[in-house]
Parts: C-alpha cells; structure tokens; sequence
C-alpha cells in the first residue's frame, strides 16, 4: 500500500497559518468573557458552519491506532492529510471545510467523529453532542480503530470511482452508514440501546437508501457500493472483506424471532439487487449473481444465480469481493448460450430428416 505524508515543510505552513487563524480570532467580543480555560484556537468560531465537541480530553481513553507505533506512523491517516491539503489548495472554495473536517484533527478517528456529527446533526440532536458521542466510542474500542482504516482501504481499493482516501472519508455515503452503524452496534452491546437506536434512525434519515439492524453484526474491510437499497437483517452476520453491491437484502422469511437471518462468509461478492433470505450460510469466497433470489446455503467459492438460486459454476480468485469481477461467469453463460444454440439447430435438423423419411 502506497501512502504519502505531509513534509516537514508543509507542516511548518500548516502550524502557521493555525497560529495566523488563532491570532485573528483571539478578540474578547468574539471569545466571549467566559472563555477562561478553553483552547486558544476556537474551530468553531473560524469556521461557524460546522461544530466541533469542546469537552475535555478523556485520561483512560484508549490511544489510537496512529500512536501505538510512532515508528511505524500511521499512512492511511498521512494520506487523507496530504490530499486534504493538496486539494484545500487546488479549490480555494474547500478550504474551510477540508481544514474544518480534516486538517485540525490530530488523529483519523477525531476527523471520522466530527464528518459522522456533522452530516447527522439536526436541530435537536447537535454536532457538538454527536462528536462527543462518536468520539468516546471510537476512541475507546481498538476493534473500531483498526475497522476505520480497512474499511478505508477497501473503497479505495475496490470502488473505481473513489478518488482518494479523503473523498471516501468525506462523501461516500456506504462508508459513513457502515462506521455509524459499528458506534451504534458498540452502544447496543453496552446497554445504551436507545442510543443506538436514535443513531440507527438517523442515519435510515440522513441516508434513506440504507437500512439496518443495530443489532447486525459486521466485519471489517467491508465495501457497501452506493449502499443504495442495502437492507441488513437484525441477526445477520457478514464475515471480514465482503462486499455487497447496491439492493442488497439480507432478510428472514417471516414473522419468526431468533437467529432469522443470513450469515455471509468472509471474501464473499453479493451483486445488485440479489435477495438473500432465511438463516442460511453464503460459504467463504462465493459469489452471488446480481438479481438472484437466494434461499439455500451456497458453497464456499461457488458461484450461483438466478430465481431461485442455482450452483452455475465456481469461483477462479480466492476472494472475489477483492477483485470486484461480476462478469466471472460470462464465459460460462457464453458457453451455456452456444451450447443451446447447437442443441436446438440439432434439434431442427433432425425434426426436418425424419418429416423427409
């Protein structure tokens, strides 16, 4: 994987134009008189448009990911720094909200919790207690931590119309649903499950194209494309790398409560609009053909299509959520096609011989 980091220069820039930044706004009229104890450089006063939480640092936080190993840095989060500032300085219009929403942040998981408040605020559920929220979860839980950054990788990785890290952070709808959904399932197995549910409902608003159990249970290195229409059920479980294509349902067959809904093997490609239903179990590395009607356990490293489903053949890559190839079972359906083909032109010829006979 291929990152880059800010120089030292840049970073030298950056440092001054954040002490420019304080210095213009350090006014008492601004400030205001109780502003004793508070940072110097008051974000949400720079730029007004987008709040930032002001409470105090947690001592038993648990230190990110990005500080575990200062040998070894943090090159995801390099990335996403270094394109934010590149693209601050290409589109001028940007630049408050790339500095807002990236740039003042020390650490990946701080930019993540401010992008999740800030898109899910609304008058009564405020950015600034959101960030507080995201950020006391995200913070404490390594699992989160390290789940962040693969998720990241994966778009990067898998969605060809993803251009940098730091657009994925910022705009891709399927990755902001997905690390919603990993606070919310955090908060639900501590016990806060009407806060989990407040999450649930608001991200179902802010995003309508995607819903989900709270409850789900979702691995890392996920990739939800367009995430429009995805439809995950309460007991379902989907396994590490798997990526599910838009229209996706993961549903049970009825009113019946319990494990009702379907478990997906890790590496496994679910394609658009396939309808997956009932406890049952997609094998590891298998493919799912877009449109099909699944009601039976697949095969690891099968692929399957159709209404109902069928076994149509079997998967070449070991992973094929990686590779992304929907087109894995062209050659076989051009085969199928020929071989047809030949059957009724055989067909044809004999019904004419035995009419001449």
């Amino acid at each position: 994987m291929a990152c880059s980091c800010l120089s030292e220069d840049n970073w030298f820039a950056l440092s001054q134009m954040r002490t420019t930044t304080t210095l213009q706004v350090e006014d008492p009229q601004i400030i205001g008189p109780n502003s004793a104890g508070m940072p110097e450089y008051r974000l949400e006063k720079v730029f007004p448009v987008y709040a930032v939480g002001v409470s105090e640092p947690d001592p038993n936080l648990i230190v990110s990911v990005a500080n575990t190993a200062s040998t070894l840095g943090d090159p995801i989060w390099d990335a996403v720094k270094l394109e934010a500032k590149l693209e601050a300085e290409k589109e001028p219009i940007l630049s408050s909200f790339l500095y807002a929403s990236i740039l003042t942040h020390d650490c990946l998981e701080r930019a993540l919790s401010f992008v999740l408040s800030n898109r899910l605020q609304n008058p009564t559920l405020l950015a600034t207690q959101l960030m507080d929220i995201f950020s006391d979860v995200i913070m404490h839980n390594r699992c989160i931590q390290c789940s962040i950054r693969l998720d990241l990788q994966a778009c990067k990785d898998r969605d060809p119309s993803c251009l940098s890290y730091c657009s994925a952070l910022l705009y891709l709808k399927g990755y902001h649903a997905l690390q919603t959904h990993r606070v919310a399932h955090t908060l639900w197995n501590q016990g806060r499950k009407v806060l989990a549910l407040a999450l649930q409902s608001r991200v179902s608003e802010v995003i309508p194209v995607f819903a989900y159990k709270t409850a789900a249970q979702i691995g890392e290195g996920i990739l939800l494309d367009h995430a429009t229409g995805v439809v995950i059920g309460e007991t379902a479980v989907i396994g590490n790398r798997v990526s599910l294509m838009q229209g996706v349902t993961l549903g049970g067959t009825g009113k019946e409560i319990g494990d009702r809904h379907p478990k997906i093997g890790q590496g496994a490609l679910i394609g658009a609009s396939a309808t997956i239903l009932g406890n049952i179990k997609i094998g590891e590395g298998a493919m799912v053909g877009a449109g099909s009607l699944v009601m039976k356990d697949v095969p690891p490293h099968s692929m399957v299509t159709g209404i109902p489903a069928k076994v149509i053949g079997y998967v070449d890559d070991q992973d094929p959520s990686l590779t992304m190839k929907h087109d894995a079972s062209k050659a076989f359906f051009k085969q199928v096609a020929i071989s047809c083909k030949e059957a009724r032109s055989n067909g044809a010829v004999a019904s004419k011989d035995d009419g001449s006979t």
